[in-house]
């Protein structure tokens, strides 16, 4: 693949860097840690995977279908803070300074945007850059997930390293995990008495839970499944389904997408300039020569290291 599309994570990256970094603000007294932050790691990523193009998704600041559907999603979750909301629209305006493209739509999440754009990239190499694990069920041979974790850390997945870190299981049946054990980040219930390591020795197994309950319902014995436990996926048969559903990436969000109009290095420098300048960003300034247009890099000699 000659080419290769960055999609960012926004939302989740700016919480990662928002908590890692103190309260940095402007002179005028203007916060401004989360922007610089993800810019350190724009910087970065530009730097390190030479991209041929690049945009951003962003969670659109409301309900989703998946709220409406289940009222207990992400109840546990505290709001968006106020002083990193606030620094939104100033991340937004700098991105349009780029020319890097966002992406938001009502009802919907960034991850679901993401795997509609994945889907809609087909035979292009894409990297998607994120602050968590949630976009790995979207990782294939063309797509790799580069989780930032931390300051200090970050790691490329690709279907290799989830496997590895899944103890063989491919990206695609990760929901079927989610599902079995829950998620406890979004307020998804599991299967009482379910561990992960029951859940992914049956999805190896089996590979997926349709397969799994047509060997409980046919009332066939199954290694690792005792009596108990057997009851409690029959009893909770629905639920464990709609568990699924609410952890699978949408692929199919209504969106314009055009992957020729979002070539990156389009921008005007001196656009770019007058925004840092007044963000007070001039060390960033003296490092726009280091994201200039040069030629893509291999991922094998990406390193993992410091963000910052």
């Amino acid at each position: 693949m000659a080419e290769r599309l960055l999609i960012l994570d926004s939302n989740s990256i700016l919480h990662r860097v928002f908590h890692a970094l103190p309260p940095l603000t402007t002179k005028k007294g203007e916060l401004i840690n989360a922007v610089y932050g993800f810019l350190l790691v724009l910087f970065r990523i530009i730097k390190e995977f030479r991209p041929t193009y690049i945009c951003a998704c962003f969670d659109f600041p409301a309900k989703t279908f998946r709220h409406y559907q289940f009222k207990e999603y992400k109840a546990q979750r505290p709001p968006c803070p106020k002083d990193l909301a606030s620094q939104i629209p100033k991340l937004k305006e700098i991105l349009g300074a780029f020319k890097i493209p966002i992406f938001e739509k009502e009802g919907y999440e960034a991850d679901d945007l993401i795997g509609t754009i994945v889907s809609k990239t087909q035979g292009l190499e894409k990297i998607i850059v994120s602050g968590d694990l949630d976009n790995l069920q979207l990782v294939s041979k063309e797509t790799k997930v580069f989780v930032l974790s931390g300051i200090k850390k970050s790691f490329l997945y690709d279907e290799k390293e989830v496997e590895k870190k899944y103890q063989g299981l491919k990206p695609e049946q990760i929901p079927d995990l989610k599902a079995l054990i829950g998620d406890p980040s979004d307020n998804i219930p599991g299967v009482p008495g379910f561990g992960e390591k029951t859940a992914l020795k049956l999805l190896v197994k089996f590979e997926n839970l349709e397969n799994l309950y047509r060997k409980i319902e046919k009332n066939q014995k199954i290694v690792g499944v005792d009596l108990k436990l057997k009851e409690n996926l029959l009893k909770h048969k629905d639920q464990i389904f709609f568990s699924k559903l609410l952890t699978q990436i949408k692929k199919n969000v209504p969106i314009e997408f055009n992957i020729n109009e979002y070539r990156w290095g389009k921008y005007k420098e001196e656009e770019v300039v007058k925004i840092f300048e007044k963000c007070e960003f001039n060390s960033l300034i003296k490092r726009l020569p280091e994201i200039k247009l040069k030629k893509k890099t291999s991922l094998e000699k990406v390193e993992q290291k410091t963000l910052f």
